[in-house]
């Protein structure tokens, strides 16, 4: 998978009843189906089930089990709600009986209303000065650890390039933050404001985490640390043009008790704030035999 067209193609679901619908799996690198290929594919069910129109502006999810690439998911999504300005959405999936996944959904008429915003961060390089993770493949491929190295060799449909570059052979705990710069490969210009939202949805669950992962670079590691994602909120503010980078900053304010808690905001290049994100993710040192 490496252009917007084929992430479309598989965030769009198979309807097969008026609120069931089934879809597929693609690796991003990991052995389980990646979290925010369901959170897509779960909003995409939900604002297919006559929303009248009205634009999503916050989902909240869990997610009770890895998901299995090779078996469908399927989707079903409850009426919970239409009243005169709000629609709700409760969308279940499963494979083979055993739910993994839930998500709720509100989508909002558009209305006239007061409007401010926080500031985009200052000083942060822009994405021409930096190196994507296929240029960081590239000039520095022999030198990047093997589980790194076979995550960012898979091909996707959308460009990364991180601010801040972690050297791992530095153990050093490092700030609590991270920036990313990223793009969609391929023309963006037709997407309407929904699919738009699955995908910055599907987008919102990578590099989430690595920002709890910083304050304790000096011990922890994806080789050392089982991670998963244990829940996801996302509220959507304006709408944008996915033709030019755009920026996600993330902090991470807790880790404890084996879980990392992590917030970010997402920024088009001229400063607009698009989306605020919260995860909180498992972070569990892995115990040697």
């Amino acid at each position: 998978m490496t252009t917007v067209n084929q992430l479309i193609d598989l965030i769009k679901l198979g309807k097969t009843g008026d609120t069931t619908f089934v879809g597929n799996s693609v690796t991003i690198g990991s052995p389980h189906v990646f979290g925010g290929q369901v959170l897509a594919q779960a909003i995409n069910a939900a604002s297919r089930t006559d929303v009248k129109d009205r634009i999503l502006h916050s989902m909240h999810a869990y997610f009770l089990e890895a998901g299995d690439l090779t078996k469908p998911i399927e989707y079903n999504v409850s009426i919970v709600r239409d009243g005169g300005s709000f629609s709700v959405r409760r969308v279940t999936a499963a494979q083979e009986g055993t739910t993994i996944f839930i998500l709720s959904a509100s989508f909002h008429k558009e209305e006239e209303g007061y409007n401010h915003q926080i500031e985009m961060p200052k000083g942060i390089k822009q994405p021409e000065e930096l190196l994507s993770w296929t240029d960081m493949l590239n000039q520095f491929g022999d030198a990047i650890p093997s589980r790194t190295k076979s995550f960012i060799e898979v091909e996707r449909p959308i460009e990364f390039k991180p601010v801040e570059v972690v050297n791992p052979f530095n153990k050093e705990d490092l700030p609590s933050f991270t920036h990313v710069w990223f793009k969609l490969n391929g023309d963006a210009s037709s997407l309407d404001h929904a699919t738009k939202q699955q995908i910055l949805t599907y987008i919102s669950d990578y590099n989430i985490l690595a920002a709890a992962m910083n304050r304790h670079a000096s011990k922890a590691h994806y080789g050392n640390t089982q991670t998963a994602s244990l829940d996801h909120s996302m509220w959507y503010f304006r709408d944008f043009d996915f033709n030019d980078w755009m920026l996600y900053s993330i902090e991470s304010p807790n880790t404890s008790n084996a879980r990392g808690f992590a917030r970010g905001n997402i920024f088009t290049r001229d400063g607009k704030l698009v989306a605020s994100v919260t995860q909180e993710g498992l972070m569990r040192p892995i115990k040697k035999k």
